[in-house]
């Protein structure tokens, strides 16, 4: 392979034992909806500031090895000047892109979703990787209801993963594969899990199908949960459920699993991380998070759009990577939220 040693540079760089993935990829109606919680017009300047912010928070590189940007976010440049990518690198911490496109419906197939974005994906990796980034992520959706996912919309997710993550790997950049089964709804966690299993397995069919080399990419998967509509379950639970479909599922070859935050709450993700790495029982892989949301919303709520709370702002966001780093070591409590 022509980028070998760059990919297991980055692999190296990312996977480490008590660090994690920031993402700050968050689309334009996504991050103007964030955003509009706090009174806050999103416009190319307001999105500048903020990931600015972010990546320049003194010691966000102790718990942070890599972040996910959004396309704007790779030409933007900090208040000190250097591009964002070359100020999260300056701490240390992979810069990496999202590329897929969104999703749409799958044609023929009502309640499954897909994701665009393939046609001229090479192209597009050779000029991100030109302005900073190592990795990329590419995420697909998964719905639960009566009749979904259907066999075939499961099918053609993974397909689109594993075409996305080989494109990745040809182009030297280190593919985060994200299929994303949703907990909105009234599913129980064995269905969550029932579903979970059964999209994680054939994507790694589909991985396997197109010569994608597992040592080098990363999983971001679903915890395994019970629906928002449905009673919540406790963390031991949550970790019991998540383990057990990992390991019917992943490689062992697979170096880390990024955890999504999916819509928990940040105490909860938090609570929820540090039960899966205490039930870990020597797992091959490292478990940690890749999270959005859950890493952002107390620091986003300090900040307010302004630049005054900006280091309130960044002590915000320090507490919760710091909470997190000990979670990924098995080691946080919740009385820890108040300290």
């Amino acid at each position: 392979m022509q980028y070998l040693n760059e990919l297991e540079k980055t692999i190296s760089d990312m996977v480490q034992k008590g660090r994690g993935v920031l993402a700050a990829d968050e689309s334009a109606p996504t991050i103007a909806k964030r955003f509009k919680a706090i009174n806050v017009e999103s416009t190319e300047e307001s999105r500048r500031a903020w990931r600015s912010l972010l990546v320049t928070t003194e010691g966000l590189g102790a718990y942070i090895s890599g972040i996910i940007l959004f396309e704007e976010t790779l030409e933007q440049k900090t208040g000190r000047g250097e591009t964002i990518p070359a100020a999260a690198w300056a701490q240390e911490i992979v810069p990496g892109i999202k590329v897929d496109k969104g999703k749409i419906p799958l044609a023929l197939s009502p309640g499954d979703l897909i994701t665009q974005g393939l046609d001229g994906l090479a192209d597009r990796l050779k000029v991100y990787k030109e302005q900073g980034a190592r990795f990329a992520k590419w995420r697909e959706v998964y719905a639960i209801e009566k009749h979904v996912p259907s066999r075939s919309g499961i099918e053609a997710n993974a397909e689109m993963l594993a075409r996305y993550a080989a494109v990745c790997q040809a182009e030297g950049l280190v593919p985060i594969v994200e299929p994303e089964v949703l907990m909105d709804g009234d599913h129980t966690i064995e269905r969550h899990g029932e579903v979970t299993e059964a999209v994680q397995a054939e994507v790694f069919r589909a991985l396997r199908r197109h010569h994608v080399i597992p040592e080098l990419m990363i999983l971001k998967p679903n915890m395994i949960l019970p629906g928002k509509d449905c009673q919540r379950a406790e963390p031991d639970e949550v970790a019991a459920a998540t383990l057990k479909v990992l390991r019917r599922t992943v490689p062992a070859a697979v170096p880390s699993i990024n955890f999504l935050s999916g819509g928990q709450g940040p105490e909860e993700a938090t609570a929820n991380l540090n039960a899966i790495n205490q039930q870990a029982d020597n797992a091959p892989w490292n478990l940690t998070i890749s999270y959005g949301r859950a890493l952002q919303q107390t620091a986003l709520h300090a900040w307010m759009g302004k630049a005054e709370n900006a280091e309130a702002a960044q002590q915000a966001l320090l507490k919760r990577v710091r909470l997190n780093h000990l979670a990924m070591l098995g080691e946080y409590k919740a009385s820890m939220e108040n300290g």
